[in-house]
C-alpha cells in the first residue's frame, strides 16, 4: 500500500494494473446522482476495492455493507475496462474541498490516468432526463457535445468543481457530466441518464433499468406518504361546518 499525503488527506491504494486508465468520480451532491452513479457502475463491471481516502476532515463514521466495516470513500479498479471508481459515502464540505481534489488528483497524475470523469447533479425546473456536460480541454468538449447538452455558462460548485479546477491546473483532460434534477432527494433516473450517456461514449453496457424501477418505488413511496400526511392533517383538524377546501 502507498500514501500520497497533502495536508491533512491521504490516499491509501494497492498497486495499480490499469494502464492509462479513466478515472470516474462520484461524490454526493444534489440528487446525490454521483454517488448512484457510481455504486451501479462499480456492482455491474464487478469491479475490486483497492483503496481509500482518509482525512480529519471526513466525519467520524464507519460505513456498514452487510454487517461488514468499510471506509466511507472508496477506491475501485477494473483491469478489463481499465477504470478506476472513487466514490464517497459522505459529503465534502467545502473547506476541505481544495485539499481532497488536490490530493485525488496528484494522484491520478502518479498513476498514468488518461482522462478524468466528474459526475454531479445539477439543479433544474424541467422533468426531462437532460445530462449537461462541460469540459476541461476543446478536445474533451467536442467528444461530448453530441451526447449532452453542453453547460454554456455558469459554476459547478463543491467537490466537483474543485476537481475540474484542478485537472485543468494540471491540465488531465476532464469531463463533468451533470444529471438534471429537481430537489434534493436521491434521483436515481438523473443517475441512470448519466450512466447512458458513459454507455455511449465509453462503449459501456451498464444496466440502468433496476435504478429507474428504484426510481419508481421512490416515487411511489414519496407519494404515499404525501397522501397519509394529507390524512393525518384532515383527522387532527377540528370539524367545520362550512370547509373551506372541499
Amino acid at each position: 500500500m502507498s500514501g500520497k499525503v497533502f495536508e491533512d488527506v491521504m490516499i491509501n491504494a494497492g498497486e495499480i494494473k490499469s494502464k492509462e486508465p479513466l478515472l470516474i468520480e462520484g461524490f454526493p451532491g444534489i440528487g446525490l446522482v454521483g454517488n448512484i452513479a457510481s455504486q451501479q457502475i462499480i456492482e455491474e463491471l464487478s469491479m475490486e476495492y483497492i483503496g481509500s481516502m482518509e482525512s480529519r476532515f471526513f466525519p467520524p463514521i464507519a460505513v456498514l455493507y452487510d454487517g461488514l466495516i468499510n471506509m466511507p470513500v472508496r477506491i475501485y479498479e477494473s483491469e478489463e475496462h481499465n477504470l478506476i471508481m472513487v466514490v464517497s459515502d459522505i459529503p465534502i464540505s467545502p473547506s476541505s474541498s481544495y485539499d481532497v481534489s488536490k490530493v485525488l488528483i496528484n494522484w491520478a497524475g502518479s498513476i498514468g490516468v488518461k482522462e478524468v470523469i466528474s459526475i454531479a447533479g445539477i439543479a433544474t425546473m424541467s422533468d426531462e432526463a437532460k445530462v449537461f456536460g462541460a469540459a476541461t480541454t476543446k478536445d474533451m468538449l467536442e467528444k461530448i457535445e453530441n451526447h449532452v447538452e453542453i453547460f454554456q455558462m455558469g459554476t459547478i460548485s463543491g467537490i466537483s468543481g474543485s476537481i475540474m479546477s484542478e485537472c485543468f491546473i494540471q491540465e488531465i483532460p476532464a469531463i463533468s457530466l451533470l444529471g438534471a434534477t429537481r430537489s434534493q432527494n436521491p434521483d436515481p433516473r438523473a443517475a441512470a441518464a448519466v450512466i447512458n450517456v458513459l454507455n455511449d461514449l465509453y462503449g459501456y453496457s451498464i444496466e440502468t433499468e433496476s435504478l429507474i424501477e428504484q426510481a419508481e418505488r421512490i416515487e411511489l413511496e414519496m407519494q404515499k406518504l404525501a397522501e397519509d400526511l394529507r390524512k393525518s392533517e384532515q383527522s387532527a383538524s377540528p370539524r367545520r361546518e362550512f370547509p373551506m377546501y372541499g
